[in-house]
């Protein structure tokens, strides 16, 4: 019996961890420097709390165009979570000296004049 629970114990030690090093293995997969990942893990009462940090050249690669990669590194570590009874989130840290362009100012609305204004009644 003892084995039985000691076997169960072990199981449960090495599935302890699997969120994070499922990450690490996903990041390092897709980004240029893959020595510079990172990944803090922590465990309070709403779940687990994964912190990710990168190279500032690979954050690019790591949230994707439009944030869709980082959505779907989410969406899979959620799947890891719930198969492991956790709730998983995830925070990409900006790193320092990042590359991301600033936004550009908004460009003011073109005012419609003319007779498709007129016929719009604008």
């Amino acid at each position: 019996m003892s084995a039985l629970i000691c076997g169960f114990a072990e199981q449960n030690i090495m599935d302890r961890f699997v969120d994070q090093e499922f990450l690490e293995y996903l990041v390092k997969s897709i980004v240029d420097h893959p020595d510079d990942v990172t990944i803090e893990r922590t465990v309070d009462e709403k779940g687990v709390f994964l912190k990710l940090k990168v190279h500032a050249e690979d954050m690019g690669q790591v949230v994707g165009r439009d944030g869709k990669t980082a959505e779907a590194i989410r969406s899979l570590l959620r799947i890891v979570g719930i198969k492991n009874n956790a709730r998983v989130s995830l925070k990409i840290e900006e790193p320092e000296g990042g590359t991301r362009p600033s936004r550009p100012a908004r460009e003011e609305k073109k005012v419609v004049d003319g007779p498709v204004a007129e016929e719009l009644g604008l």
